[in-house]
This record gives C-alpha cells, structure tokens and sequence, in this order.
C-alpha cells in the first residue's frame, strides 16, 4: 500500500504539557484520564478526529500529538482533567509547535527526561 503524498497527509500540532501532582504520574494513568476527559466531552466520534497520542511521557512532562483541526478541543478536554490516579492534578499546556522538535527545544529542556535517549530528534 502507498504512502499519502505530504500534500495530502493530515497536519498535526504538538502540545508540550507538564503535569502538576502531589506525586508521580505514570504514563498509563495519564492516558487513561486523557482518553476519558475526550470521550466524555466530544463522545466517540469528536475522540477519533482529535487524534489524541502521547509520544513521550518522562519527569511529569511530555508531548501530545493532536490533529490541527482540533487543537482547540483538545486543550479544552486536558483542561477537564482535575484528578489522575486518584490524586488531584493539573495539565499545563506549556506550548504547542508544528513539529516534535520544536516543541521540545522551546518548552521542554532535554535534561528534564528521564531517559533522553527516547527523544526523536538527536
């Protein structure tokens, strides 16, 4: 099967976040909270054109892929999210960048991962 051509490709937006607990956050609760705030607000359908991923998730930081369409509505269902894992929590969006790159460089400094070596860009 081909590949879509980048002028037909969907664009993506990148959501650099912080999330502010008493403590450590895993990454499987905070996806469960994120999928659950989406689904709540926008039900199965506005879920699927969010396009909602988290790529890296380390030191209570991480970057969220989400379509450009709904980019607004994405921020709104992160803002919904008042507790995580049973503990109450705040999502910061710290920024947001057309590439994973830029996201990282401006609104995540490298030496706050846990593992550096998991970033996309060298």
């Amino acid at each position: 099967m081909k590949t879509l051509p980048s002028s037909l490709r969907q664009r993506k937006r990148y959501l650099a976040i912080e999330i502010i607990t008493e403590r450590e956050v895993s990454r499987e609760e905070l996806l469960r909270e994120i999928f659950s705030a989406i689904g709540s607000l926008y039900g199965d359908i506005g879920s699927s054109e969010c396009g909602v991923r988290l790529l890296d998730f380390g030191n209570q930081k991480g970057i969220l892929r989400c379509s450009h369409r709904m980019e607004e509505r994405s921020r709104a269902a992160l803002a919904t999210i008042t507790t995580i894992g049973g503990q109450r929590a705040i999502v910061h969006v710290l920024g947001i960048s057309g590439t994973v790159k830029g996201a990282t460089q401006k609104y995540i400094s490298v030496q706050q991962y846990q593992n550096p070596s998991t970033l996309i860009y060298k």
